[in-house]
């Protein structure tokens, strides 16, 4: 892995990792329509029933079997509240 984000082409799909929140360990693939792939990604989840916007950070890329792998981390700032299960008085 270089620091150089490298040009894929458009149309071309690529591997989403997420790192962290709700969506933790899920894996998605998603399709560049510029040429590279997104710096920031907001995904729609449903969190005990009640969807909420969670937000994703790009932090890292490799090439593995000629397929980008791209890592997005949780941006807790951005994305709505998710209420912590210590906080749910009993409900699981």
């Amino acid at each position: 892995m270089s620091n150089e984000t490298p040009t894929i082409k458009r149309g071309d799909e690529y591997v989403v990792i997420f790192s962290g929140g709700p969506n933790d360990g899920r894996t998605d693939k998603r399709i560049s329509t510029d040429g590279s792939w997104d710096k920031e990604i907001t995904v729609l989840t449903a969190v005990d029933g009640k969807e909420t916007m969670i937000d994703y950070n790009m932090a890292s890329w490799r090439e593995l079997g000629g397929q980008y792998h791209v890592t997005y981390t949780y941006d807790k700032a951005d994305s709505e509240p998710v209420e912590d299960p210590e906080d749910r008085g009993g409900r699981q």
